[in-house]
């Protein structure tokens, strides 16, 4: 019988009959809700026998044992009502696997499917929605910060808000490019019909919803007053709402390293024909290096979530002092992945920068070779940077040279990527449609961000700075000035292709227009206030510093402003009016906007042949990107003439 894979991912006719089995026991939303809840249940019991009973466990807490086993058994019970492990439990047994449908309509979105464009849009409203979460936990800190002595929270509800905001944003957010674009654009991009392993493809995304939920749950359990850092010896000291931030952050640790084996095995064995390394499009290289990090970096986070865990339900010690452990070795674990993860960040944002800017100017990306070794270099030299947080944490000093040098050195690739879109820029027949103007957006808000970052990669002034607003206003601009609006940017770019609907060109320019002033209006006078010295995660301030907070809460509240003009959009765009789109509405030469608006199913009748570089603008004369079986679109040649004409 013909495997999934010979058919390119297409299940064998007998593999997709039904099976017969009554409704309510086919995987669904249902099954999978009763399953976690089931599943939660069965491991608070088991960890209440445990604790009551073990000896090795008597200095833990009870609650500590119930609680993280019931997150396990919570999650695996979601996984098994999903269908999640229908295949090789069918393949234990000796039975023919069924292989799990897209289905149709909506229903397929809340289904375990191997279907990639599926995945992607799963992935996007979820990164929406975890996104929109850490946004209004955002706000709720502001609206504390607006007076220096009234409070709206008790000290502690407040650290847990806090930490709950840097947590969903730092912890959920990491796959925000390479989750939903990625998952949905590579295989478009690179002429395959699928992803390599589509079933992994699926799993990654369902372990980011038990996450997000344990790590709300946290606040029902007394929170965690650590920060999204999550430090010891805090951590040992907390309650037991540090067990659902260990949990979330570890099981959301595994879903990126899960997505970050398919992405490189599909990038490097799925290629069309002709599609070689020097035609690979910007977005697919920083994919494909940022998967490398993702390889690497959260594994070692992984195994120090769960040591924490371990310590703090079986009483390892690992991370306690008096037990012979070393706090100081959870915050090297902890940089270890924390520092590649800004890059993680960031380098997806500049990649889809990097492919909507030549669409915009209708130029040849400037560099194209240059912008790759950048993102390479700075994948490199990420694992070499992380102890510059640790500058204040006791770190020897015959250490501070070497990681200042090295932070230093990572600002070279990334010069790089950043001066290739200054030469794509420069003398481009620019067009400022809305995804342009979150692409220069991001270009200006990282600048801010780099230079503020010469300083606290300097040790003097690191040591000055170091827990100051200062620092919190240095990364916001890097990570959010930078990949949230490269972000919205290819929302408005590609959802014409995902949805075949287009959004509201009017509502998109009053989001942007209102956000990016407010942007600057946040965080501006949070660069002033650190380095006046107000400390970061403090909810009393001195007076003198009220105003500046008044103005950074009404820039905060601005930009919550602007999130709900886009979510009116996207309702009004996608739900009430559903506007046809062109096939190729920015005239791009991208392989996936070749293809009909939304892709079908197989994405491609026939595998492709790459002929041609994907940025060959502003030349009439050039071959297509592929073949097809077609040429280019005319609008794509009229916009090529009227360039080489002006």
């Amino acid at each position: 019988m013909a495997t999934a894979i010979e058919t390119n991912g297409q299940a064998p006719a007998a593999a997709r009959r039904p099976t017969g089995r009554p409704a309510w026991a086919r995987p669904s939303p249902v099954t999978a809700a009763i399953g976690a809840v089931l599943g939660y249940l069965l491991g608070h019991w088991i960890g209440n026998v445990i604790a009551g009973h073990w000896f090795w466990v008597q200095n833990t807490s009870m609650n500590d044992v119930s609680l993280t086993l019931g997150y396990v058994f919570g999650t695996l019970g979601m996984l098994l009502g999903l269908g999640v492990f229908a295949y090789p439990l069918a393949r234990l047994t000796g039975r023919e696997p069924g292989y799990p449908q897209a289905g149709t309509g909506m229903a397929r979105y809340f289904t375990y499917t191997p279907e990639h464009k599926v995945v992607g849009i799963q992935y996007l409203v979820g990164m929406l929605l975890y996104f929109f979460t850490g946004g209004l936990f955002a706000l709720a800190i502001r609206t504390e910060l607006l007076t220096p002595k009234h409070h709206v929270f008790q000290p502690d509800t407040y650290l847990t808000v806090v930490g709950i905001h840097g947590t969903m944003m730092m912890m959920m957010m990491t796959s925000v490019v390479v989750g939903p674009f990625g998952n949905y654009l590579v295989p478009l991009m690179i002429g395959s019909r699928r992803m390599a392993f589509p079933r992994m493809e699926a799993l990654s995304f369902w372990l980011t919803p038990p996450a997000y939920l344990a790590l709300l749950s946290s606040m029902i359990v007394g929170g965690f007053q650590t920060g999204w850092t999550g430090y010891a010896p805090l951590q040992n000291q907390q309650g037991q709402g540090m067990d659902g931030y260990l949990f979330a952050f570890g099981l959301m640790g595994l879903s990126l390293i899960i997505t970050s084996i398919n992405m490189i095995a599909t990038i490097v064995n799925f290629r069309a024909p002709g599609l070689r390394w020097s035609r690979l499009p910007m977005f697919v290289w920083g994919t494909l290096t940022t998967s490398v990090l993702t390889c690497l970096a959260p594994p070692v986070l992984v195994a120090g979530c769960y040591l924490g865990l371990m310590d703090r339900t079986v009483g390892t010690g690992l991370f306690v002092q008096q037990q012979g452990g070393s706090p100081y070795l959870w915050e090297n674990v902890f940089w270890f992945f924390g520092h590649p993860e800004v890059y993680i960040l960031a380098v997806p944002g500049f990649a889809l920068a990097a492919e909507m800017l030549p669409v915009f100017t209708r130029r040849r990306l400037f560099g194209y070779n240059v912008s790759a070794a950048g993102m390479i270099g700075v994948s490199f030299l990420s694992f070499f940077v992380w102890q510059h947080h640790l500058f204040v944490s006791g770190i020897n000093g015959d250490m501070r040279p070497l990681f200042m040098l090295t932070t230093e050195l990572i600002s070279i690739p990334t010069g790089f990527i950043y001066m290739v879109a200054m030469g794509t820029l420069w003398r481009g027949k620019i067009r400022f449609e809305v995804p342009m103007l979150f692409v220069l957006a991001l270009y200006l808000n990282f600048l801010l961000g780099g230079l503020s970052g010469v300083f606290v990669s300097d040790v003097p002034a690191d040591v000055t700075l170091h827990g100051s607003y200062f620092v919190q206003a240095h990364f916001h601009y890097t990570i959010m000035g930078g990949l949230i609006f490269g972000v919205f940017g290819a929302i408005y770019y590609w959802i014409p292709k995902m949805t075949g609907y287009e959004m509201n060109k009017t509502l998109a320019k009053i989001h942007f227009w209102i956000m990016f002033p407010a942007f600057q209006l946040t965080f501006i006078p949070l660069f002033i206030v650190g380095f006046l010295g107000m400390p970061r995660r403090y909810f009393e301030y001195a007076p003198k510093w009220t105003t500046l907070n008044d103005i950074a809460s009404i820039g905060a509240y601005l930009i919550g402003v602007s999130m709900l003009v886009f979510v009116v959009n996207f309702c009004w765009s996608m739900v009430i009016v559903r506007r046809r789109s062109a096939e190729n509405p920015w005239h791009s030469r991208g392989l996936e906007w070749q293809l009909p608006s939304p892709p079908p199913a197989q994405n491609f009748e026939r595998i492709p042949l790459i002929v041609s570089h994907p940025y060959e603008y502003g030349n009439p004369h050039e071959l297509p990107v592929a073949e097809l079986g077609g040429v280019p679109s005319p609008e794509i040649l009229a916009a090529d003439v009227a360039v080489v004409g002006d």
